[in-house]
């Protein structure tokens, strides 16, 4: 018999008091939605690890994202932000060391934005420690198992995307 969670008493306690209720489709959506704090609150506790807030860590992933090396215009078209709030984002991590300006290759009126090895160091050690639980959770999965579950929840995906919901980062 396999293990209760939590999920399994919350539907036993609407079930009576919603018997429509699909309890397969509640325990479904229950569980996603749990998992999804529990993944938001092991990155944030990777942010404290490595003392970044959140701006930093979305800033030094879209620029690791683009192989390290970015227009500032880039960016901010990735972050969805006006250039001046990137400028105000680069400044920080450059101050922090994380980040360094350097004078464009292809265009003498711009600068490119560049990881540093601090900076990328720091983001791989946020994404490591969030990759490390998304392993532990998938590992009760046989490889066959997560290939299933990818394929369900992409099926999924494309229902919700489909219904207006855009492409979420």
């Amino acid at each position: 018999m396999e293990q209760r969670d939590w999920t399994d008493g919350h539907v036993e306690r609407w079930k009576p008091v919603l018997p429509e209720l699909d309890p397969d489709v509640e325990g479904a959506v229950t569980r996603m939605k749990k998992l999804s704090v529990h993944l938001r609150r092991v990155r944030e506790q990777s942010l404290v690890d490595f003392a970044l807030d959140r701006q930093e860590f979305d800033t030094l992933h879209k620029l690791a994202g683009r192989g390290g090396k970015a227009a500032p215009s880039d960016l901010a078209a990735d972050l969805d932000l006006a250039p001046a709030s990137v400028t105000g984002r680069l400044d920080a991590l450059e101050r922090r060391g994380f980040a360094r300006r350097t004078p464009s290759t292809t265009d003498r009126r711009r600068v490119d934005v560049e990881l540093t090895d601090q900076g990328r160091s720091t983001w791989l050690g946020a994404m490591d420690f969030l990759g490390n639980e998304e392993e532990r959770l998938l590992g009760v999965l046989g490889k066959d198992e997560r290939r299933l579950l990818n394929s369900m929840l992409r099926r999924i995906m494309v229902v919700a995307e489909d219904r207006g919901g855009a492409a979420w980062d």
